[in-house]
């Protein structure tokens, strides 16, 4: 059976490696699930696990050529950008994420281009597409990260036809953003989470030994 999840319920979004292992692990407090698609929120602050280069640089301290080709390890980090809702389908290899301020404004979108993997009975799994594409409030958008992406696809960290499909992905929602259809047609920019909600917690297996 797939897994369903109730709102209010948290949930664990895992962003794999290519050899299935779990790197980053976010937990997120749903919104509304229907079974393939999952809209959730993840306030600023909230303990993730996070994943850095063996020995603690950051990712992006390595230069473009060695950063999907250097070992890497988890740690104990914290969600530092704005509350972020999610909306994680199982249809599509993206996710859209709604960035919101420190006094809850809408921000910008953020189409996080991602290969699904299913879910789990404890959230769904991902893998990170590098490639992103971000949608201003006035619909203007703009690609990101493609040096990145083309690097991941030179270390082997993605495949040819991966980076195609992916880049199809941010083609269909390109045009989604400039005809300003759904998501990106104010749905949810006004979006406010129950103060009453704490934040989501991963399980405390998951942080032992970090």
């Amino acid at each position: 059976m797939t897994p369903h999840w109730q709102p209010g319920e948290t949930v664990v979004e895992r962003f794999l490696r290519p050899d299935g292992s779990a790197g980053q692990h976010h937990p997120l407090r749903t919104i509304a699930d229907d079974g393939r698609t999952l809209l959730a929120w993840i306030p600023r602050g909230t303990e993730i696990i996070g994943t850095r280069l063996a020995g603690g640089r950051r990712v992006r301290e390595a230069p473009l050529q060695d950063r999907f080709r250097l070992p890497r390890e988890s740690f104990r980090n914290h969600w530092r950008d704005g509350g972020t809702l999610r909306l994680i389908s199982e249809e599509h290899w993206s996710s859209i994420w709604w960035f919101f301020n420190a006094e809850g404004e809408f921000v910008d979108w953020y189409a996080n281009l991602e290969i699904p993997c299913g879910r789990t009975a404890t959230g769904p799994d991902r893998i990170d597409g590098v490639l992103d594409v971000v949608v201003h409030p006035d619909r203007s958008w703009r690609w990101k990260d493609e040096d990145e992406a083309e690097a991941a696809l030179a270390a082997g960290r993605l495949t040819g036809d991966q980076l195609v499909r992916l880049r199809a992905e941010g083609a269909r929602l390109i045009a989604l953003a400039e005809a300003g259809a759904f998501p990106f047609d104010g749905t949810w920019t006004d979006f406010r989470p129950d103060p009453a909600w704490p934040a989501p917690e991963l399980p405390a297996s998951l942080l032992e030994g970090l």
